[in-house]
């Protein structure tokens, strides 16, 4: 396939058969090349795949019963490279990676495990899973690769990326162990999209359900897309979506889109 610009999305969307309108309209809007989705919150027989499959999207999906879960949509031709995290040392690991091929780029969505549940045992998990993801990076860097990795990070990685009383010190999300491994991703050489273009300011990416968070405007910008050094020229825009927060039954995250001019 040759190098042609392309529309890259995430989207946590707290389960895709709930959402799967939403998903289908936001498709039919955008139309995004490739968009990786998480929490899809189904087994990989249950997703509404012949529905997007209508709509000119290819899936490839990684289920779960009940939990977790992610895929990846693409109206654009695509080769699945992995549906595990490489390197994880984790005998039955969360459905919470999925890598694919789009050409020259490798497109990895991630749902990256939240930490505050578990005690100590879940937080070392969230940390282990970061360490495997940077390893992973790096040797995509070392092998000279094209990437960008975009999904849930469960990440607030400053304190401009969550609203005033949104998280407290000690959550998961802000924890400086949390943000150190955030940021020993980014000293690979990788670009936060988002903050490339639009350094400061508040930009979120997710609001409670709880609070009116909404309605407050009290929210958390924990979905990112990481780029690696020539994906990161290729960079036109990046921004949420927040209209999909207003709708109707809406998922608490909004979609994040990247834009890439053509390599």
């Amino acid at each position: 396939m040759p190098d042609q610009p392309l529309r890259i999305a995430t989207w946590n969307v707290n389960s895709v058969r709930q959402r799967q309108g939403h998903v289908e309209r936001w498709l039919a809007r955008v139309q995004p090349d490739v968009l990786v989705l998480q929490e899809i919150k189904c087994e990989s027989p249950a997703f509404p795949g012949a529905v997007f499959e209508a709509a000119g999207y290819h899936s490839v999906v990684v289920g779960q019963k009940s939990y977790n879960g992610v895929a990846a949509l693409s109206r654009v031709p695509f080769e699945v490279v992995h549906t595990a995290l490489p390197g994880l040392a984790d005998e039955t690991p969360a459905a919470r990676y999925i890598e694919i091929l789009v050409g020259n780029l490798t497109i990895i969505g991630i749902y990256l495990p939240n930490g505050n549940s578990g005690g100590d045992a879940g937080y070392a998990a969230k940390l282990a899973w970061m360490d495997a993801l940077t390893a992973h990076a790096k040797a995509l860097m070392d092998a000279d690769r094209d990437f960008i990795i975009l999904g849930d990070y469960n990440v607030a990685p400053t304190d401009e990326d969550y609203a005033l009383g949104a998280l407290s010190a000690t959550d998961a999300l802000v924890r400086p162990a949390t943000r150190a491994k955030y940021r020993s991703l980014l000293w690979l050489g990788l670009t936060d999209a988002i903050r490339a273009l639009h350094p400061t300011g508040a930009i979120y990416t997710f609001w409670d359900y709880q609070s009116a968070a909404w309605q407050r405007d009290s929210g958390l910008r924990i979905d990112h897309a990481l780029l690696s050094p020539r994906v990161a020229e290729r960079l036109v825009s990046a921004m949420p979506d927040r209209r999909e927060r207003g709708e109707e039954q809406p998922s608490d995250h909004v979609p994040v889109v990247v834009e890439l001019a053509a390599a």
